[in-house]
């Protein structure tokens, strides 16, 4: 796929976004703020509960649910948090985008509670994780996915695989469409 434009669209290629996420200048830490109250982080910070209790964390969404090394379900978190699993793998095949909604679901209830905090992480806090928060900006804040990974590597270094990637531009021509058919309705 090429990235070609016209007067009305850009279309992106998942080279286009590599370009994109590899401008990004910034370490690689345990947790960061990229939207307000909304965090990704990696599995160690997420298996310490006292350090979110302290960040004011209500909600975990842990992308690696039942991988290795990555503890947590809600008997782990207890009743301080609310928890939501998804076994996702990290790979070039793994079918992301089936849990798209319910991420992005769960993201927006989580900010929507009262001082809700939401954590969303993998093993490293890069790939999982934030495709499903960018999957969450494009469904929840209609921002096209560009400027949602533009918005998101000022705050975090993140790098979605290529097969994320792929999806993610899935989700964005699918909205684009439906955007489009609503303004023609």
């Amino acid at each position: 796929m090429t990235a070609r434009r016209n007067k009305r669209t850009e279309y992106l290629s998942v080279k286009d976004l590599e370009k994109v996420l590899d401008s990004c200048t910034l370490d690689l830490h345990q947790i960061d703020e990229v939207w307000p109250n909304l965090y990704i982080g990696n599995v160690r910070i997420a298996q310490n509960r006292t350090a979110l209790q302290c960040l004011g964390i209500t909600h975990v969404l842990n992308a690696a649910h039942s991988k290795l090394g990555s503890i947590g379900d809600q008997k782990f978190y207890g009743s301080s948090f609310v928890y939501c699993g998804i076994p996702a793998e990290d790979s070039s095949h793994f079918d992301l985008d089936i849990y798209f909604r319910l991420a992005a679901d769960f993201i927006h209830k989580g900010l929507k509670s009262p001082d809700g905090k939401v954590l969303v992480h993998c093993i490293m806090g890069m790939s999982r994780s934030s495709t499903l928060v960018l999957a969450y900006l494009m469904l929840y804040h209609h921002m096209p996915l560009r400027s949602a990974i533009q918005r998101i590597i000022q705050k975090r270094a993140i790098y979605p695989n290529r097969n994320f990637l792929a999806l993610l531009l899935d989700l964005d021509l699918q909205l684009k469409r439906k955007r489009k058919t609503c303004i023609l309705l």
